[in-house]
């Protein structure tokens, strides 16, 4: 009944937020109520088309599928005239978008879209350093030889590529950089850097780091969060035990250190006073991340139970105490942070936090599992 009632209380502000986005796209709110828009130039606007997606898939509603529809419209402009591409998180983009209608409504023309944005995706290869730089242009002196963990989450779209293509470039190179992510980016106690540097000449390591975390040696929990979902991913496409057994590491670690309200702060290393900020996101995506690997572990795992738990425990907790209760706010989950130490919307709506949360209590409530893979 609890998953029932916070669907409700998301179908309901996402109807009302058709009519005041319009064409535009939500991406974070500034120390208010309200959704900053976009034209569909940033890297999260595919968040809103996957929430419509999500919504139409739940309650039929045609109001949904005609808002979504309309999504996949202006991102095949995004990408016919190379609108804001220019980086890694076109899985992002095109996974929520052209890719759902494929998997909803086995659309030809979708289905075609999001190969075509693979292979926009597969520009973003190094050869030098064998992995997929997430920004800036090639050669860049600060961003061409590094390695960030967000881009875990879109590498499903070169699989799915691969599946419906047969082309072996998309798998192996998602599968090489899958693997370059974890031999450098988790450590040992099961916790994670941002990023990671590559000499771009040679291709060899040189360090971890930090973007957005709190210093190069902490573990920045939406990092640790895209880890535990991508890894499971990874497992998913790939079968390779050492993905599974790397997913299960990060979400125990996760869980080990939630707070006693089950929503975690925006670092693990950070001190924490009153004024720590939380990350809501990071406990979305962490608990659709545990719901995969769940998925995957055999009924005899020790651990599975505990996991699972874990998911619930947090997707109640974002209910209970972090879903917004103003009937004028936009966003279904306060207390998101996109960037704490840069100070970009420190406390605030993020629709990628909306979204999982949202793909989160669907996959309780109905096993509707999102858009990273076809569904059998």
């Amino acid at each position: 009944m609890l998953w029932k009632e916070a669907i409700d209380h998301t179908l309901a502000i996402t109807r009302a937020n058709i009519e005041r986005f319009g064409t535009r796209f939500p991406h974070v709110s500034d120390g208010d109520r309200t959704y900053q828009l976009n034209d569909n130039t940033d890297w999260t606007d595919g968040f809103w088309s996957g929430i419509l997606w999500l919504s139409y898939e739940y309650s039929g509603e045609t109001r949904f599928r005609d808002a979504a529809v309309q999504t996949v419209e202006s991102f095949r402009h995004r990408l016919e005239n190379r609108i804001g591409i220019g980086h890694h998180d076109i899985g992002f983009l095109y996974s929520l978008s052209s890719k759902a209608q494929w998997i909803v409504e086995r659309d030809e023309p979708a289905r075609k879209l999001t190969v075509q944005a693979a292979d926009v995706l597969m520009e973003r290869w190094r050869e030098r350093t064998q992995i997929f730089q997430a920004w800036g242009a090639e050669d860049d002196p600060d961003n061409g030889g590094r390695i960030i963990i967000d881009c875990l989450m879109n590498m499903p779209l070169l699989h799915w590529a691969y599946e419906h293509t047969g082309n072996e470039k998309y798998r192996k190179r998602a599968q090489i950089h899958t693997e370059r992510s974890r031999r450098f980016l988790v450590r040992g106690d099961g916790s994670s850097y941002h990023t990671f540097y590559f000499d771009q000449q040679t291709g060899d390591s040189i360090r971890g780091g930090t973007h957005q975390g709190w210093m190069d040696g902490s573990t920045w929990t939406r990092g640790q969060a895209w880890g535990v979902y991508g890894f499971a991913l990874a497992y998913r496409y790939l079968r390779d035990p050492a993905f599974l057994e790397t997913s299960k590491q990060l979400a125990l670690y996760f869980l080990e250190r939630l707070p006693e309200d089950g929503v975690v702060y925006w670092d693990f290393d950070v001190e924490v006073t009153p004024e720590t900020k939380r990350d809501s996101s990071a406990s979305a995506i962490t608990a659709c991340g545990i719901l995969e690997l769940a998925e995957h572990l055999p009924q005899e795992d020790p651990d599975r139970e505990r996991l699972i738990e874990g998911a619930r425990r947090q997707l109640e907790s974002l209910y209970k105490y972090y879903a917004e209760r103003d009937p004028n706010a936009q966003g279904f989950l306060r207390r998101g942070s996109y960037g704490v130490k840069l100070g970009h919307s420190p406390d605030d709506y993020v629709i990628w936090g909306d979204y999982y949360y949202l793909e989160g209590l669907l996959r309780l409530e109905r096993g509707i599992k999102g858009y990273w893979y076809d569904r059998k």
